[in-house]
């Protein structure tokens, strides 16, 4: 089984320079190769300096984290991609309970690991914790994180467990697969092509698993902050890409007019927070949505539509109104 442990780069030489050697140093016997996003920093000269040995791929244009996966793998071969971003910490021994599952599991595709918060250790991270799931309307969380709330590690997810999705921080993907499903949605340019992926992924009889077995460090934040308006609007607009194309018509039509509702009602409260670019965020979304609907909704998958993807019938029922914050009290419907 090969592996490619492949780290997508913009303008990161710093971030290169501080989590790079610990890939080099705890992948042993997978490859490495750092996928250059057009950066218009000392990347490329710092990785021919200091890391000769590191297969380097560079493009063109940068396409954001889609496209920039999608050009960057056409030249990598392997049997499995590992998609690590540039600011994440890896492990002693972090690939060998990654190998043992997907030789264990011939049907398992895709696979995380345990991601853990850099800046505290003894938590989750916001980008992927335990493994993905998402509600009745398309909302994601985590086990060990709902929406900004995170859980402290306490072995709770130590397990193996089949779930709905695996962050794009740190994703194991069969190479053939990702060819067969034609990478990610390169529209989406950044943030949720990894849960449209695995959500096309399943509708095509794939299985997505992580594995409390294995664990990174995710510093997360570093190309754009939860502060940045862009990044609001590219996760309310991105989502309801997902939905479009990954439900069967009638009920994604229903789950679209409700995620309206609800994202007109989340735009207002960035209003009361003062925070009015991201009130600006959410609307533009929405328009950019109506603009792009009748070539994102020709892209639906010909596969049978899953109807049993999600875990609960509303996370912001269950967080807002009832204040879960932990996935293990929510009631599973």
């Amino acid at each position: 089984m090969k592996i490619a442990v492949v780290i997508l780069n913009w303008n990161g030489e710093t971030l290169l320079a501080k989590f790079l050697p610990k890939v080099l140093e705890y992948s042993k016997g997978a490859s490495v190769h750092v996928v250059d996003n057009a950066s218009t920093d000392g990347s490329i000269t710092f990785l021919k300096k200091n890391f000769p040995d590191v297969e380097l791929v560079q493009n063109t244009t940068n396409g954001g984290f889609a496209k920039g996966y999608n050009d960057g793998l056409k030249h990598i071969n392997a049997d499995i991609y590992c998609l690590l971003n540039s600011d994440v910490e890896v492990t002693p021994n972090w690939l060998e309970p990654i190998k043992e599952l997907f030789q264990k599991e011939p049907e398992v595709s895709i696979v995380q690991p345990k991601i853990l918060d850099l800046k505290r250790k003894t938590h989750f991270e916001y980008a992927g914790a335990a493994g993905g799931f998402i509600d009745k309307l398309g909302y994601p969380f985590c086990r060990g994180r709902i929406f900004q709330a995170l859980e402290e590690d306490q072995g709770q997810y130590d397990d193996v467990k089949e779930v709905f999705w695996a962050t794009g921080a740190c994703m194991f993907v069969k190479s053939h697969v990702f060819q067969t499903l034609k990478g990610f949605d390169e529209d989406y340019f950044a943030h949720q092509e990894e849960i449209d992926f695995c959500w096309r992924a399943k509708n095509a009889g794939h299985k997505v698993f992580y594995t409390g077995k294995s664990h990174v460090y995710h510093l997360g934040g570093s190309t754009l902050s939860n502060m940045n308006p862009k990044k609001t609007f590219l996760n309310f607009r991105n989502s309801l890409y997902s939905i479009t194309k990954n439900l069967p018509p009638g009920k994604a039509f229903l789950v679209i007019f409700m995620r309206l509702i609800l994202d007109g009602v989340a735009a207002f409260r960035f209003i009361l927070q003062f925070k009015l670019n991201h009130f600006i965020a959410v609307l533009r979304a929405h328009l950019s949505f109506y603009c792009n609907f009748r070539k994102i909704y020709r892209k639906r998958e010909k596969a049978n539509f899953i109807l049993n993807y999600y875990t609960t019938k509303s996370i912001v029922w269950s967080h807002f109104v009832h204040q879960v914050n932990n996935f293990n009290i929510l009631v599973k419907d």
